[in-house]
């Protein structure tokens, strides 16, 4: 009888109910929070009420804002410290102490009395609260993707860590979802005397079930690879930067590519499209809405495609569609009719979905399992904080000083530029062993059959 082949993956020794396990837990932390991040943006009028002095609503409203961007400056930070943990100490642990952080951080601020109350206190504790769920967000990609990636099977890697997206989109659909019920079900002063509580306490729970299932789950199988061959990273953070820059430099462009096109297509477009094209608020939220659901369709479909073709050319279908498609949606958005706001918006979402099914496992790819969680968490991070969060300022200022309101549509096609860019810089990655040669070169231990290089 002949020897049975060795797996081409250690992941592919990993069996179906674990596989399932590892996606709710690789996801549900993402799903966390952007649920609180979007309820947080959707509620922003009424939190600048509760926390900050009456006598002015606008000053109260900007400063809720500016608490709102120092949750984005310090996910860099968040980023090296859950990083460098994840390549240290574990997939597992990263993803544990992420989502507590979270679900502890939404339980302060669920809980926090208003400036009425502790008068100064308030928007003090606030800004603390945001500072552990930006802490947290930093830790949260890097761990998650690196966690899916590892724990797909090579074949169906590209769905396997699309699961992280669809959890983002949902987290934005369930938010929108809750704040609707919340302004059906009471008055404007029910809000603002207590009721603004309720979408963060009930974040709290799905917290805490998400840090049950992640505590019951293994460490991933590269991960426990390394550490039975001893190469672990001591110093992975200095190891990105001096054997891992051209990773990092792809995995930044990557980044840019993706988190600018998310947040100028789920979150500025709404404001857009009251503010400049003139939509009703109501059809608006809508159309935010029905983005977000194409999304949950398209992204794993995204992610199967780049199994069966390859990363890189979803990838360039989408960088090139951004890049040729954006100022003419843009052009047919601002006619103003039903069907245009329809066709341009799904157009937009149906582009930025293919990216999501597809950039998270293309970086996962990329790196070695030494420094994989580190170089993601930090590319990821000082990508979102430095041009995705400012994005929709740069573009309300431009339109401002220019009066061209086809700037968004510009701006997307230079990202799309970028896209391009960047997928031409990198190799085609479907399939690749995720344990590289750099993970096994101080290995002192006998390597097994499935880990020899072929």
């Amino acid at each position: 009888m002949s020897t049975p082949e060795a797996p081409t993956e250690l992941s592919d020794l990993v069996d179906r109910k674990s596989l399932r396990k590892s996606v709710v837990a690789g996801s549900i932390g993402v799903l966390v929070h952007w649920f609180d991040w979007a309820v947080y943006a959707y509620m922003a009028a009424t939190i600048a009420v509760i926390f900050f002095p009456e006598s002015d609503r606008t000053a109260g409203l900007l400063a809720t804002f500016a608490v709102f961007a120092v949750s984005f400056l310090v996910r860099p930070i968040g980023a090296i410290i859950f990083g460098r943990l994840g390549d240290r100490l574990g997939r597992k642990q990263t993803l544990s102490i992420v989502i507590l952080a979270m679900a502890v951080s939404t339980l302060v601020l669920g809980l926090l009395p208003g400036y009425a109350t502790i008068g100064i206190l308030a928007p003090i504790l606030l800004i603390a609260t945001r500072v552990v769920q930006g802490l947290a967000a930093g830790g949260e990609f890097g761990s998650a993707a690196a966690f899916l990636g590892e724990f797909s099977p090579a074949k169906r890697r590209g769905f396997g860590v699309s699961w992280l997206e669809f959890g983002s989109l949902l987290g934005f659909l369930l938010a929108s979802f809750a704040v609707f019920l919340l302004n059906q079900a009471f008055t404007p002063e029910q809000i603002t005397d207590g009721a603004w509580r309720i979408p963060f306490l009930i974040t709290v729970p799905l917290g805490f079930i998400g840090l049950y299932i992640r505590r019951k789950i293994e460490d991933t199988p590269e991960f426990e690879a390394l550490q039975k061959l001893e190469t672990v990273s001591h110093a992975p953070v200095k190891e990105v930067f001096t054997r891992n820059r051209r990773q990092f430099i792809q995995t930044c462009g990557m980044e840019i590519f993706m988190n600018v096109t998310f947040y100028v297509v789920l979150v500025y477009l709404l404001t857009y499209q009251e503010t400049t094209v003139g939509f009703d608020p109501s059809r608006a939220a809508l159309l935010s809405t029905l983005a977000s659901a194409l999304g949950l369709i398209i992204v794993p479909l995204a992610g199967i495609a780049s199994d069966r073709v390859g990363r890189k050319p979803v990838l360039y279908t989408a960088a090139i569609a951004l890049t040729v498609l954006s100022i003419p949606l843009f052009l047919l958005m601002q006619m103003g009719t039903g069907w245009s706001a329809f066709v341009s918006t799904l157009g937009l979402a149906l582009i930025l979905a293919i990216i999501l099914g597809t950039h998270a496992v293309t970086v996962v790819e990329l790196f070695p399992t030494r420094t994989r969680q580190t170089g993601l968490s930090i590319a990821y991070a000082v990508t979102a904080a430095l041009f995705a969060g400012t994005a929709p300022y740069l573009l309300t200022w431009l339109i401002d000083r220019t009066g061209d309101e086809l700037v968004p549509g510009y701006f997307l096609a230079v990202v799309g530029v970028i896209g391009i860019v960047t997928v031409v810089s990198i190799p085609e990655t479907r399939g690749v062993r995720l344990i590289k040669e750099q993970d096994l070169e101080t290995s002192t231990v006998e390597l097994p059959p499935e880990l020899h290089q072929r």
